[in-house]
């Protein structure tokens, strides 16, 4: 995992980082999903995931200061069975990460990437999502578990955690409460995986490890703007925005993983 800086990459790395903060701050997820995406299609994937680790971790520093001392307990306490899986399944998505194939982990990346965009959309119905939902988005801790599990494993590998986020999407929370946990989730996940990523060698120089560091100001930033235009922005319109970007993403990568764009 190399990544070879430029001033036009500094400035896409820059540019990425900010907006994915931004749409993070507004909406309570997204940054690890929109940052990677578009990363990955500029760099090698393998680079691109292990770049986000600690602009992700900053990001949901930034957010998780939104749970009271109180909530922070009771939730860690109500999600613990979904967070212990998640830690396991996300130290084995590490592990397999470097080996990889480039092109078809950019169609895997796409094809989740559009699959989440498939459920989350409210356009059109899709046949059998309410019951697969209904059947496994039980708020239990075997249903938790198994969640975790699958979420963390995909998530440790490819910085995708849709599967957390819509499970925590079933569970009744108020907006600004999910944005606070989603972040609880998350920051406890990355800050493992920066132990796990120094341990097994993925920042094999310093420029890498110090790029993905001074990242942390622009995700911060865009974090902070988002935050502060979320009132502004009515549940319609993040909707929208964040599926109509991912999407694009998603189409993006699974061409250019197929070597046709």
């Amino acid at each position: 995992m190399t990544l070879a800086l430029s001033p036009t990459l500094s400035a896409i790395l820059v540019v990425v980082v900010f907006v994915a903060g931004t749409i993070n701050g507004v909406a309570g997820f997204g940054f690890a999903l929109v940052g990677t995406m578009v990363l990955a299609t500029v760099v090698d994937p393998a680079t691109a995931v292990v770049f986000m680790i600690v602009p992700i971790l900053s990001a949901n520093v930034t957010l998780v200061r939104e749970l009271s001392a109180a909530d922070l307990r009771t939730c860690g306490r109500r999600f613990a069975p979904l967070v212990g899986s998640a830690l396991v399944g996300t130290v084995l998505g590490m592990v397999v990460l470097d080996s990889l194939p480039a092109g078809p982990l950019r169609v895997g990346l796409g094809a989740v990437t559009l699959a989440f965009v498939a459920t989350a959309q409210n356009v059109v119905p899709l046949p059998g999502i309410e019951g697969t939902k209904d059947r496994c988005f039980v708020e239990s801790p075997a249903a938790m578990a198994g969640v975790g599990g699958v979420s963390g494993l995909l998530f440790g590998g490819t910085n995708v955690g849709v599967q957390l986020i819509a499970y925590l999407r079933s569970c009744d929370l108020s907006h600004g409460l999910f944005v606070g946990v989603v972040a609880m989730v998350f920051l406890g996940l990355n800050a493992i995986r920066v132990g796990v990523a120094g341990a097994l060698g993925m920042y094999p120089g310093l420029t890498l490890a110090g790029v993905s560091v001074a990242a942390t100001v622009p995700a911060v930033a865009g974090v902070t703007f988002g935050q502060r235009i979320r009132g502004r922005v009515g549940e319609g319109t993040r909707r929208a925005v964040v599926l109509g970007l991912l999407t694009v993403i998603g189409v993006r990568l699974v061409l250019g993983g197929l070597g046709i764009a």
